[in-house]
């Protein structure tokens, strides 16, 4: 099954599906534009049952297969969210909505996944039942989970689930994954140090919150460094500092610090936020002063199941052959709230190549619509494969 011819037929209609999102791009929960025509479209293919409103904005559509002799239900999933991103691409296609801009490729996994609909509302070469799931709210506001709270794996008794992100530096043809984890979890912490302010000319009339928080994001460091085995992974990053203070020659009273930790293993998570909340009360304490941690959960590691990422190898190798698949790629510190999905089934998720192209999160980055045909023939393969036709 290499890509399959039906992909090359429809590439300039998938195309322009994916540069009309392209250039109407909507953020978190608020892609209602997107959700319409994706709805639209799959009702156009044939679908037997389109259902708008799942996890809010999310769409699910679906397609029944000729027969239905063992009740499997594959799903498959495609983000549909942008960035608050201005883009600087030049593309004629660019995003008409200033500040916004579609930097993750969320546009091309939706077009794939609707080609892949569209093919396999067609065919229905398949012994059961496949649900396109079309995901809001990927980038931070955790559509993968509102939709997985809303019912949508018991609704539709969905037995495994796959999903894809478009990957640049690898090449177009090419796939990428790994069984087990493969992607972070990500939380996110909110330090506050309150000291003593005052003239900075008089430092020892003060308790100094600048000073205080320099040793503490110091200290965090110890987490990875002397804290967690060396041989696991944890990041534990400070990303912004800010004061009460504006001025120059004032030492200020609170400082507020915000950042990232991302780890694999639920015990290294654990770890990790009981010992930077220590470190934060017992360095603020050693000065007189008082460190409060306001610490979030944010998306679980995604992680294959070791079987599934087998079939997802297969398909990937049947599509692009065996030397264009990488069985093992390097673990990635990013999130993905996929992951929400793989908690309640079993499934995979695996990397398209998007060629030598800007990273994710870029203002210049752009998907490669060449990459459609391997995109959404995985899609249907694994619908395919997975439930072959009796």
């Amino acid at each position: 099954m290499p890509v399959k011819n039906r992909f090359a037929e429809l590439l300039p209609e998938i195309t322009a599906w994916r540069r009309d999102f392209h250039e109407n791009p909507e953020l978190l929960f608020e892609v209602h534009r997107t959700a319409a025509k994706v709805a639209e479209l799959c009702r156009g293919f044939g679908c037997d049952e389109v259902v708008e409103g799942i996890g809010r904005t999310g769409v699910v559509a679906v397609i029944r297969g000729r027969t239905d002799t063992k009740g499997r239900v594959v799903g498959l999933r495609a983000d549909m969210d942008a960035l608050p991103i201005i883009e600087k691409t030049g593309l004629p296609y660019a995003s008409k909505t200033p500040g916004k801009m579609h930097a993750c490729g969320h546009d091309g996994h939706t077009a794939m996944l609707l080609g892949a609909a569209k093919y396999l509302a067609e065919t229905r070469n398949f012994d059961g039942t496949v649900v396109c799931i079309f995901q809001p709210a990927e980038e931070g506001g955790g559509g993968g989970r509102e939709m997985v709270a809303d019912g949508m794996m018991d609704r539709w008794n969905v037995s495994e689930v796959y999903g894809m992100h478009n990957w640049p530096g690898l090449p177009v043809g090419q796939f990428a994954i790994r069984p087990g984890p493969l992607m972070a979890a990500a939380d996110q912490f909110e330090i506050v140090v309150t000291g003593k302010g005052g003239h900075a000319a008089k430092p020892h009339e003060t308790i100094d919150p600048m000073v205080i928080s320099a040793q503490i994001i110091l200290g965090l460091q110890t987490i990875a460094s002397r804290i967690v085995d060396p041989v696991k992974q944890v990041v534990v990053s400070v990303t912004t500092l800010s004061t009460d203070s504006p001025a120059h020659n004032v030492i200020p009273q609170v400082v507020t610090m915000k950042g990232t930790v991302r780890t694999f293993e639920p015990a290294i998570r654990d770890l990790a936020e009981q010992r930077l909340t220590g470190i934060v009360a017992g360095i603020a304490a050693s000065f007189g002063a008082t460190g409060e941690v306001h610490y979030h959960r944010g998306y679980p590691a995604t992680v294959n199941a070791e079987e599934n990422t087998g079939y997802a190898v297969d398909v990937a190798r049947s599509i692009a052959g065996a030397a264009a698949v990488n069985e093992n790629v390097a673990l990635q510190m990013g999130a993905e709230d996929f992951s929400y999905m793989l908690d309640k089934r079993p499934g995979a998720y695996i990397f398209v190549g998007n060629g030598d192209t800007a990273m994710v999160h870029h203002p210049a980055y752009n998907f490669d619509d060449n990459a459609i045909p391997y995109g959404a023939s995985w899609y249907a393969g694994m619908a395919e494969a997975r439930m072959p036709a009796a």
